[in-house]
């Protein structure tokens, strides 16, 4: 069985006196894509900031490559390969494409091996190419997302986080950013994919995890998931 690259027992977090995430656990090994599905509201981001350690932890451990990560602060988890393409893209709008670029490799000073890496963002994203002097600020929501995991991927994440990332998007830009999704992780990386497109989501991944309510409710092999009658009812509208 592959290396546990993330495990989550009985996590909690809350919002003020709202418990935003009650018990939740999961895990994500070496080169698995997981998705995390369910509602709005339902908690998934609020796990993933946990994750990130960009909310604090009510109860329950975070495990990375087999550390805790309480105590660590998100620009450590980032040094460690653990990264994040946020809901809602965060580019920095008034910087241009390379910069943005520039910006995901703070973490590192091999300029050689950072001017490849841009290329190969350029190679996966030829969009970005064409414009890589365009203030990001100026582009599309789908070519502001495909910026956000160009940037991401220039930080050579062990483990990528993607929070929603066909949120607000066509149907065309959906279809490009799924296939996206799909290359990177052919090519090894290993992904934790919060999507509320379920259906996409759960073709694309090797497990699943239902989550509603701030707690796991269901989990397994994604494509039992995706034919299961409770979550065709509940996220698949049949």
């Amino acid at each position: 069985m592959s290396e546990t690259i993330l495990k989550i027992s009985g996590l909690r977090v809350a919002y003020g006196g709202i418990q935003a995430v009650k018990g939740a656990s999961l895990e994500v090994r070496q080169g698995e894509l997981v998705s995390l599905i369910g509602a709005n509201g339902a908690g998934k981001t609020t796990t993933l900031k946990a994750i990130t350690a960009t909310l604090p932890v009510a109860d329950g451990s975070i495990e990375y490559l087999g550390q805790p990560t309480r105590g660590k602060g998100a620009w450590d988890l980032v040094r460690q390969g653990l990264v994040m393409v946020p809901e809602g893209r965060g580019t920095f709008t008034r910087m241009t494409i390379t910069e943005n670029l520039l910006m995901g490799a703070f973490t590192r000073n091999d300029k050689k091996e950072i001017e490849e890496d841009i290329e190969k963002v350029f190679a996966l994203f030829p969009r970005l190419k064409e414009r890589r002097n365009q203030l990001a600020g100026t582009m599309s929501g789908g070519e502001q997302q495909m910026l956000a995991m160009g940037r991401a991927l220039m930080a050579r994440p062990k483990l990528l986080l993607l929070d929603e990332p066909s949120m607000g998007l066509s149907p065309i830009m959906v279809d490009k950013i799924f296939e996206v999704v799909s290359d990177i992780h052919q090519q090894g990386v290993t992904m934790l994919l919060v999507e509320q497109n379920a259906s996409r989501a759960l073709q694309l991944a090797d497990r699943g995890y239902v989550m509603d309510s701030g707690e796991i409710t269901m989990s397994g092999d994604a494509k039992a998931l995706l034919n299961d009658p409770k979550v065709r009812a509940a996220y698949l509208g049949e």
